[in-house]
């Protein structure tokens, strides 16, 4: 009898293996190896002719020029400046640490596209930065947001959190008995922090910054809004180019150009690896939050003002002139009382029918792409972690491929992927809203294994191991013990699914149809159509909204906190 079970139970762990291999292979696997296949065949037949004619275009070696110089620039933006601030918040004692994180995130939580909104209305030769500098001798203009430096300064500041992100913890971590040692035994501070800080903080720079490189090699919102106004190509702005521009072998030009961009993004993997492979890893097993330079009172309100003052200007200063500019009933009055109006809102909020399908759309698409990603990505997080294996691994690995791949590239291998799933058979799917739910699923599911697979490893396992001795059935198990313990964790990392999904626009630009249009796409449209009164409007919108959950978030975490406590010490 006991046999009968077991064997029934292995049968039916083989079966969920074989779907869940399937699911992977036909969700992940399948469009990468659909575009690979296209962009190497040319009318049904095997050839390298797409890659040599886009080779040989000149245009195309200025793009990959560009790109280089945008990614180049903005990470080594973001490393410096995520390593500073880093390197104060961890060391040394300035006040107001949570408060300095909060604004910090700010750039990254608020979509890379309305970033670049808020700062094109604050650099604008109208604009009251501009109205500053001519106060000052000489003729001393504000920077050309439509250029290379506007969109590497954008970028760089975009994605400086990410650094600040995964080196904050690394140096908090580092002993600093080997700190003192080295002072003890002469070298200056800077001697000390090049000798063993610098290096032992390589694998938190190292990570950072590779994220940093993803995301600027991934970025389409803001090369779009400046470089296409500024006749300034960067690779995914030129895919883009090339699929809605209809040409002859345009899908085979953008999917040629799509393999050239993963390879660049390879490149950067492998740079990351070697780096890592060479760091030395010499970390204490907790962080270590204390501050280990205690700086004199002058010295640290001016670190305070030097750092407050920039996270005011490159935060919330662009933010409210953006808001300034939405509310201006023309583009290009002065803001004065007169020339204040709501009716930039009053349009996007009630009159236009692209905006207003825009937000149902985005939220329904990123409520049902945050409970999809929640179950599929908690489950496969629970295997993980639980239940480690080769397979596992392999599939967490292949599940991670569509989010290091620019967005431009998986929306290409969308399309080709559902065009014609099977030769011949064409199910309806592309120039619908539902090849947009499939792309978001694919390309965020990722963000809840990450985030479910950190709730789970801060499980003690012989939780789970006496709810097992016990005799706990598998609902009871996760319902009493597992849910409660694992639910703030899994529910940031849903929160961030949602968030990132409700704002997208580099997938949604090259997958939308008629009637399926999302906020990042209707912002988007709004600018390039000259309606920067709308779209910033639009975006001031958004913004709040996303202040409104994050807050919100924080609260239902407090109140959560407070409801175990008390069912601790009730029990």
């Amino acid at each position: 009898m006991l046999q009968n079970v077991m064997s029934r139970v292995q049968n039916q762990n083989k079966w969920l293996l074989f779907i869940g291999v399937g699911f992977v292979v036909v969700f992940f696997v399948l469009p990468i190896f659909r575009l690979v296949f296209l962009s190497f065949s040319s009318e049904g037949s095997f050839t390298i002719g797409n890659y040599t004619s886009v080779l040989q275009d000149r245009s195309t070696w200025k793009t990959i020029e560009n790109t280089l110089y945008v990614v180049g620039g903005s990470s080594i933006i973001a490393i410096v400046l995520g390593v500073m601030t880093a390197w104060v918040v961890a060391y040394t004692n300035i006040r107001r640490k949570k408060l300095i994180q909060v604004f910090i995130f700010l750039p990254f939580i608020i979509p890379s596209y309305i970033t670049t909104l808020a700062w094109t209305q604050f650099m604008n030769k109208n604009g009251f930065f501009a109205h500053l500098l001519s106060l000052l001798p000489g003729s001393v203009e504000p920077l050309n947001m439509y250029s290379l430096q506007g969109i590497i300064m954008v970028m760089g500041f975009s994605h400086y959190p990410l650094v600040y992100l995964l080196t904050v913890g690394v140096l908090r971590k580092i002993p600093r008995d080997l700190e003192y040692a080295a002072r003890v035994s002469g070298a200056s501070k800077w001697q000390s922090f090049q000798k063993i800080t610098l290096p032992l903080a390589i694998p938190g720079i190292a990570s950072g910054g590779f994220l940093a490189f993803l995301a600027s090699l991934d970025n389409f919102g803001i090369p779009a809004f400046l470089g296409i106004p500024g006749n300034i190509r960067v690779l995914s702005t030129y895919i883009y180019e090339q699929i809605v521009g209809f040409g002859p072998n345009s899908f085979e030009r953008a999917a040629t150009l799509s393999v050239i961009l993963g390879f660049i993004a390879l490149t950067g993997t492998f740079v990351q690896w070697l780096l890592l492979k060479k760091a030395k890893h010499t970390e204490t097993a907790v962080e270590d939050k204390e501050p280990r330079f205690l700086l004199t009172k002058r010295t640290r309100l001016t670190i305070e003002l030097l750092l407050w003052s920039f996270l005011l200007v490159t935060t919330m200063v662009p933010l409210l002139s953006m808001l300034s500019a939405s509310l201006i009933k023309a583009y290009g009055l002065q803001f004065a009382l007169e020339n204040i109006s709501l009716k930039n809102y009053q349009f996007v909020l009630l009159e236009n029918q692209k905006a207003i399908t825009s937000l149902k759309n985005s939220a329904n698409l990123a409520i049902f792409t945050a409970v999809v990603c929640l179950v599929i990505g908690t489950g496969i997080a629970y295997v993980r972690t639980k239940k480690p294996s080769m397979i596992s691994k392999g599939v967490e690995m292949i599940i991670g491929i569509p989010y290091a791949l620019p967005g431009t590239v998986l929306a290409l291998a969308m399309i080709f992927a559902w065009m014609e799933p099977i030769p011949g058979w064409n199910p309806g799917i592309y120039g619908t809203i539902t090849i947009l739910f499939i792309a978001y699923v694919t390309r965020f599911l990722i963000l809840q294994v990450r985030g479910s697979i950190t709730a789970f490893m801060q499980v003690d396992p012989s939780m789970e191991e006496a709810a097992r001795v016990s005799g706990s059935n598998g609902f009871y198990k996760w319902q009493q013990i597992l849910i409660p313990l694992i639910f703030p964790g899994v529910i940031s990392g849903a929160l961030l699914v949602f968030l990132t999904a409700l704002t997208e626009l580099t997938v949604s630009s090259l997958l939308w149809s008629s009637g399926s249009e999302t906020i990042g796409l209707v912002i988007f449209n709004f600018e390039q159509a000259g309606y920067s009164t709308y779209s910033t409007a639009f975006s001031s919108i958004i913004v709040l909204f996303i202040l409104l959950a994050i807050m919100m978030v924080a609260v239902l975490q407090k109140v959560w906190d407070r409801r175990m406590l008390h069912h601790d010490h009730s029990n």
